[in-house]
């Protein structure tokens, strides 16, 4: 696709039949960001982690990298954005969890309160009706917030391996058309 992909996975990561996977295995460009704890995360280890994949490359390459986010690794990257300032050329986010809902687990609540401030480069929220984690009301809030795109689903939980997602070719349709 001929721009640098970070690729940033949710609590848990993305196994091998996720889309991110899918992604990170057949597209050149594409690299996942390594987060210090997939099982516990914190916050501000997941927004430095972000900040130095993307110090370590813009270093080295320069080219404005798309970010693609999925569940918590959408609010990582907003959180990011909210405390860093590099060249972004765009953002995909799938799936973005409310962490701040009264049955959130534990685990994610440290990612609260979600920033509800515009982001300083393109970007697109996309969310399936059905997603258990994220109410349809709250996710047009925050990506009218953000200042995003917002593409519905009718169905997919999720948007990931468990919801049916492993190969997504909506998915990167979508994606390419940020490229632009």
């Amino acid at each position: 696709m001929n721009r640098p992909i970070f690729l940033v996975p949710g609590w848990q990561n993305s196994g091998p039949g996720h889309w991110q996977s899918l992604w990170e295995a057949q597209m050149p460009d594409a690299r996942r960001v390594e987060m210090p704890n997939w099982e516990f995360p914190h916050r501000w280890e997941w927004v430095e982690a972000l900040d130095d994949a993307l110090a370590q490359h813009l270093r080295f390459d320069g080219d404005p990298p798309l970010l693609v986010g999925h569940s918590v690794g959408c609010l990582a990257i907003v959180h990011w954005a909210a405390a860093h300032e590099r060249p972004i050329h765009g953002a995909l986010l799938v799936a973005p969890s409310d962490v701040e809902r009264d049955d959130a687990p534990e685990e994610l609540r440290d990612f609260a309160p979600v920033p509800r401030a515009a982001l300083p480069f393109p970007s697109l929220v996309v969310v399936a009706a059905d997603d258990p984690f994220l109410d349809m009301d709250r996710a047009r809030a925050v990506a009218s917030a953000w200042g995003s795109q917002f593409s519905l689903l009718p169905h997919g939980g999720h948007i990931n391996a468990a919801s049916g997602f492993g190969p997504w070719p909506r998915g990167e349709a979508l994606l390419k058309e940020l490229m632009r």
